[in-house]
């Protein structure tokens, strides 16, 4: 197994280790996590509809054949991110943390994972 793959597999594990506990949260700390999204502004009906979106994103991110699916994970999950990164900023609660780890491993992940996937020989046709 080459550098860009062992990379990939280790961002990529971070991001749905970070993405995993987010879902349970959801599922399992409902009131809690119904709380902290009435903090930051959002409405609560969108926790479960979230959590599901976040579990077939990593569906996605996992599955090679899902190319055009994986694409748009990753960009759901930028997105999600950074909102969620600003979100905490702009309430000032210090949990900006996990988004921010979250924006890197995500970033690794995509980046490596487009280096893995690129032939190593150029053919002319």
């Amino acid at each position: 197994m080459n550098k860009n793959k062992i990379i990939y597999y280790i961002a990529t594990v971070v991001l749905s280790i970070i993405v995993l506990f987010s879902v349970s949260m959801y599922f399992f700390k409902h009131d809690m996590i119904k709380g902290a999204f009435t903090s930051l502004g959002y409405p609560t009906y969108l926790i479960y509809p979230y959590a599901i979106l976040k579990l077939l994103g990593l569906v996605a991110v996992w599955t090679p054949s899902f190319k055009i699916f994986k694409e748009w994970a990753y960009a759901g999950f930028f997105y999600a991110f950074v909102l969620a990164f600003f979100a905490h900023v702009m309430v000032e609660d210090g949990a900006q943390g996990t988004a921010l780890v979250a924006i890197i491993a995500l970033a690794i992940s995509y980046i490596f994972n487009r280096l893995k996937n690129k032939p190593l020989i150029k053919t002319d046709k």
